[in-house]
C-alpha cells in the first residue's frame, strides 16, 4: 500500500505543478522559466525522470538497478507516507500562497511582487521544503542506496537553487527582502 501511495505522490506532485503552470499560461503568465539563467538546469529533468522510474519500478516490480534495501519496516514506510503527505500539503499551500507570482526558475524579465504571506510567513522556500519532505518519504518507503544518493544530491541541488534565488531576490527587492529574511527562516 505504501508503495502505491508513493507513486500517487509523484502523480499528484507533478500534476499540481503542471496544472498551476498551465492555468497561469492561459492568463498570459509564463510560469516556466526553468533553465533560462543556467543551461545546466536542463540536466535535471532526465535525472528526475529516472528517479521517478525508480519509484515506479520499486512499486510495481519493473526492472531496476538495485532492489537491495537497507532495512524493511512497515512502521518506517508509513512514516515515509506521512512525509509524502506533508510534502504534498506543503506544496499545495505554497502554490496557493504564491498566487500569480508562481514561477519555475528565476524570471528576471517579469518579476512579480515579493510573497511574504500564507506559508511564506513560515518558510522562505516552502516548495523546496515540500520536495525535500517528499524525497525523504520516498527513501523511507524504498530504503535503497540509489534513492539515498538521489535524496542527498537533491538536497544539495535545492540549496544551490535557493542560494541563486536569494541572490536575485536580494538584488531585486533590496531592503524589503532583507527584512523578510530577518523574520522568516530559509527552510523551516
Amino acid at each position: 500500500m505504501q508503495k502505491v501511495l508513493a507513486v500517487l505522490t509523484i502523480v499528484l506532485m507533478m500534476g499540481m505543478v503542471i496544472t498551476r503552470a498551465a492555468l497561469m499560461k492561459r492568463q498570459g503568465v509564463q510560469a516556466m522559466n526553468f533553465g533560462k539563467i543556467d543551461k545546466t538546469d536542463f540536466l535535471i529533468p532526465p535525472i528526475a525522470f529516472f528517479y521517478f522510474y525508480l519509484i515506479f519500478a520499486a512499486a510495481f516490480n519493473f526492472p531496476t538497478v538495485s532492489k537491495h534495501e537497507f532495512f524493511h519496516s512497515e512502521t518506517i514506510a508509513w512514516l515515509g507516507v506521512a512525509f509524502c503527505l506533508a510534502g504534498l500539503l506543503f506544496l499545495l499551500w505554497s502554490l496557493i500562497s504564491f498566487g500569480q507570482s508562481f514561477r519555475v526558475g528565476i524570471d528576471t524579465e517579469h518579476p512579480d511582487k515579493l510573497i511574504t504571506t500564507g506559508i511564506f510567513a513560515f518558510s522562505r522556500n516552502p516548495i523546496y521544503v515540500a520536495f525535500a519532505a517528499i524525497l525523504l518519504g520516498f527513501f523511507l518507503i524504498f530504503p535503497n542506496w540509489i534513492l539515498l544518493v538521489y535524496t542527498m544530491a537533491a538536497f544539495w541541488l535545492f540549496n544551490r537553487q535557493v542560494l541563486r534565488e536569494e541572490e536575485y531576490l536580494t538584488g531585486h527587492y533590496g531592503q524589503e527582502y532583507a527584512a523578510y529574511c530577518e523574520k522568516v527562516p530559509r527552510y523551516i
